[in-house]
């Protein structure tokens, strides 16, 4: 890790090849601020697993920042886990981010062997011991699908106790969110380092859209504010990148362990925030 702090991007694997030179492209640029890793997701139930392999593939031996892929238990056997971890294993990955992972629309109930997350970490160490650091999900303001505030905190200990490494957030907008969430689950006797998940606000429409599917809350004056702007994308990336910049800059005078930035293959916004913050590199 960098100093005390780590600083990592997010990636997702591109559906054309163009969408992949681009990424490449965008990946080669953050590579040269030097984070301490990428990381690549994974469709729901597993729908690009082949894309997300040969992207962190790639990003990791060629753009040579250590990249760790998404692994969801949903819709995977033990079986192809298990031949999933070996291929990573063997090309010298050393990072999973170990999710539960999403159903695909029309899919119903989960399928697969594993259900929940914690499961999924469980069976990474059985399977591969300590050669993995495995990152897990941690939910500030609560995963959309919990029945309550307790019973995620209690998910999310359940995930560390089988082994989780370090926890990354879901984005929020509300710093306290995530002091509080910290706070519970230091009482109950989490010490893994938990590094806030960091959204940049480019599109709001695209934004409201998937914050209220994620369950991710837009503080009604920046809603508000982001909505009189209209079509104006210039004043929306502006006061964007005000309102995020100001909000790391408070997460990591808190003491927040690092950022985690969810860049949806671009440079530029999740850049503008780096330099804002002045981020040692």
């Amino acid at each position: 890790m960098s100093q005390e702090r780590r600083y990592s991007f997010e990636f997702f694997p591109a559906k054309t090849e163009a969408g992949h030179e681009k990424l490449m492209t965008v990946a080669r640029n953050l590579a040269s601020y030097q984070p301490d890793f990428f990381s690549c997701t994974y469709g729901a139930g597993g729908s690009t697993r082949d894309r997300t392999l040969q992207t962190v593939l790639q990003l990791d031996g060629e753009v040579k920042v250590p990249t760790a892929p998404h692994l969801s238990c949903v819709g995977d056997s033990k079986a192809e886990l298990r031949a999933l971890l070996a291929h990573y294993k063997d090309a010298g990955i050393q990072r999973i981010v170990a999710l539960r992972g999403d159903l695909p629309s029309g899919m119903g109930m989960a399928s697969g062997e594993l259900r929940f997350a914690n499961e999924l970490v469980e069976f990474i160490r059985t399977e591969t011991g300590d050669h993995f650091h495995i990152e897990v999900a941690a939910y500030p303001e609560v995963h959309p699908q919990a029945r309550s505030y307790e019973s995620d905190l209690a998910n999310f200990v359940r995930k560390v106790k089988a082994g989780a490494s370090s926890a990354i957030t879901q984005y929020f907008f509300n710093a306290d969110s995530y002091f509080y969430f910290v706070e519970r689950v230091r009482k109950l006797g989490v010490d893994i380092p938990v590094v806030p998940g960091i959204m940049p606000i480019t599109n709001y429409s695209k934004l409201a859209r998937f914050s209220d599917a994620c369950g991710a809350e837009i503080p009604r004056w920046v809603r508000k504010q982001l909505e009189s702007y209209g079509d104006d994308v210039q004043s929306i990336q502006a006061f964007g990148e005000q309102v995020i910049t100001e909000m790391c800059e408070e997460l990591l005078q808190g003491g927040a362990p690092g950022l985690h930035f969810y860049t949806l293959n671009q440079a530029e916004p999740s850049l503008a925030i780096w330099k804002n913050l002045n981020l040692p590199r």
